[in-house]
């Protein structure tokens, strides 16, 4: 009753700030992602009977909080099989964790993945998207590769909530440089954020009403393979939900300075010299470049040369979730 797997953190290009119902994670809005390649989360799990409770280590040390998401995920999928075993969980991030670079998405993506072979459950992806998402809103998406659309739902029960592929990496394959200007755990975490901006921001009405159209042009664009369109629209759908983060109340500020020059150096470069990319960010203080990919070098070049950039990766568009060998375990 073991299995490993791995899982790539997803880069949302129109985003959902906000939840419908906290229990399960329901978010109040749709999303479209993308899939990384070169990040990833890779995860082992053992059922083991002798086991009082159970046991997770992340890159290597033990994490309480993590481990208590971790354990009411994994009961869900306890319950599927009609077993109560606990499970020793060992999982390793190659990237910065809990620092908006969405390792709870690769995280959570990978531990259902194992855990669903690790009990012989082969649930399908749709299940399993559903059963990641109560793990982590955004871990939904990671169980897919490529373009990757979040419906919202509408169902309580919140079945109708899942991730689907809406096109192939190897169809559009695009590049994405990140430039990490802080490895530091975020100070407000995405949940208690997005809760505190539902109470208090004056703009959050606005913001869930006009994702709907966000998520549809969105698609239109991935469909089309339309860049600039592509672009325009997730700049202002991330700096949309940035307001509605800086206009709660204490405010949300992720940034730091050095995410705003890679958000200008960004600009200049497809306004200036005119290279296809355009940013995102999260709720963290790292940016996100997607680009064609004969940019991406000269967009890694110029994000590296910043004041405050720790580290530039680059990525292509990845796969979804998926086991691994055990000799690939953590």
């Amino acid at each position: 009753m073991a299995a490993t797997a791995q899982a790539q953190p997803n880069i949302a290009l129109v985003k959902y700030w906000g939840k419908r119902d906290t229990r399960l994670n329901l978010p109040v809005t749709g999303s479209l992602s993308i899939t990384l390649d070169a990040l990833w989360t890779r995860t082992r799990i053992e059922f083991d009977a002798s086991l009082r409770h159970d046991e997770l280590r992340l890159n290597g040390k033990e994490d309480p909080a993590t481990l208590a998401r971790a354990s009411a995920c994994l009961d869900l999928l306890r319950r599927r099989a009609g077993t109560t075993q606990r499970a020793r969980i060992d999982t390793r991030n190659n990237f910065p964790t809990a620092a908006g670079l969405a390792s709870s998405a690769s995280g959570f993506a990978a531990l259902v993945v194992a855990a669903d072979a690790a009990l012989g459950l082969t649930l399908d992806r749709r299940t399993l998207s559903m059963l990641a998402r109560q793990g982590s809103g955004s871990a939904a998406r990671s169980l897919f590769g490529g373009f990757v659309s979040m419906a919202a739902g509408q169902r309580d029960d919140g079945a109708d909530a899942v991730a689907q592929p809406l096109l192939g990496a190897a169809a559009w394959p695009l590049a994405v440089v990140v430039a990490v200007t802080s490895d530091r755990r975020k100070h407000v975490g995405s949940g208690a954020g997005m809760e505190r901006s539902r109470r208090t921001s004056p703009f959050y009405p606005a913001w869930v009403d006009s994702a709907a159209a966000d998520l549809a042009a969105a698609q239109r664009a991935v469909q089309a393979r339309d860049f600039a369109a592509l672009a325009e629209l997730s700049e202002h759908n991330c700096l949309k939900m940035h307001a509605v983060m800086q206009s709660s109340r204490p405010p949300l500020l992720y940034w730091n300075g050095a995410t705003v020059d890679c958000m200008q150096r960004i600009r200049a470069l497809r306004e200036d010299a005119g290279e296809q990319v355009f940013f995102t960010v999260d709720a963290g203080a790292q940016v996100k470049a997607v680009c064609t990919p004969d940019a991406a070098p000269r967009v890694a070049a110029a994000l590296a040369e910043l004041p405050g950039v720790a580290q530039v990766l680059s990525s292509r568009l990845g796969e979804g979730a998926r086991r691994l060998d055990d000799s690939e375990a953590p």
